[in-house]
């Protein structure tokens, strides 16, 4: 199986930590060269130390706010005229706040929507002239199992999860003639700072403890326990691989069997 990315270039956003970051680091023991993309210097310093250098790659770290609307557009910008090019594309972000669906704010919509879907349309806009041109590209968004089913308590995210799930679909249908594949990785349960949000909020909603919430959560899950971050990037790795030529606008679970078969 052929899982050489060396001398490929990998843009990872989100990946100061969690999924992100363990997906980079993934990416640069294949050999990839990885630019890392955070707000947290501090994190994405630890990444980057992480990062594999034994097969030569060079990598590159940028700190951008992704919250902040027009920032990205001006980093990136300075980052192509810099003459970086970019073969693989994650885009994985941190998904809006918990809550019902019609308790949110008109804006908890509005910053979603940008922060995931117009962000991923810019930065696939920018690299996609060059993939095309090189006859090979990845996208790869990491989004939520919501896409196929969606989840108790959060609202906005499931909106967001789904429009991103179909924007990824239709990407796919167009890109897949200049051998660019498009494809979504959806994580489950995993062992990050947004999980521990999560069981947080629950066990602040309900009066049972962290230890109780996530036992319960774990009961709905297969394989009785929760994913760790590594084990999502492993998907990632795959996605961008040579050997995932011919995978194209799909939605890979990596859930433990929790999600529903629809």
């Amino acid at each position: 199986m052929n899982l050489n990315l060396k001398n490929k270039n990998a843009f990872v956003s989100g990946s100061s930590q969690g999924i992100g970051s363990a997906s980079a680091i993934e990416l640069s023991v294949l050999g990839a060269n990885i630019t890392i993309v955070g707000r947290n210097k501090d994190l994405l310093d630890i990444t980057f130390d992480k990062l594999d250098i034994t097969q030569g790659q060079a990598h590159k770290k940028l700190i951008i706010d992704y919250s902040i609307k027009g920032e990205l557009k001006l980093e990136i910008e300075k980052y192509i005229a810099q003459g970086n090019k970019v073969d693989i594309l994650v885009n994985n972000m941190g998904g809006p706040k918990a809550g019902a669906t019609y308790k949110a704010e008109l804006g908890e919509f509005e910053e979603a929507f940008y922060n995931h879907v117009i962000n991923n349309q810019f930065l696939s806009q920018t690299f996609i002239p060059h993939m095309k041109e090189s006859g090979w590209g990845r996208i790869i968004n990491i989004i939520s199992t919501s896409v196929k089913a969606p989840l108790k308590g959060l609202g906005v995210s499931n909106t967001i999860r789904g429009a991103v799930g179909n924007w990824s679909k239709s990407l796919a249908n167009e890109m897949g003639k200049y051998n660019i594949t498009v494809n979504n990785v959806l994580p489950g349960s995993t062992l990050t700072a947004r999980h521990e949000d999560i069981i947080r909020m629950k066990s602040k909603k309900t009066g049972k403890s962290m230890e109780e919430i996530e036992q319960i959560m774990k009961e709905n899950i297969p394989m009785k326990r929760f994913a760790s971050p590594q084990e999502v990037a492993n998907a990632v790795a795959f996605l961008a691989s040579p050997a995932a030529a011919f995978i194209n606008g799909i939605n890979i679970p990596v859930d433990g069997g929790r999600t529903e078969n629809l």
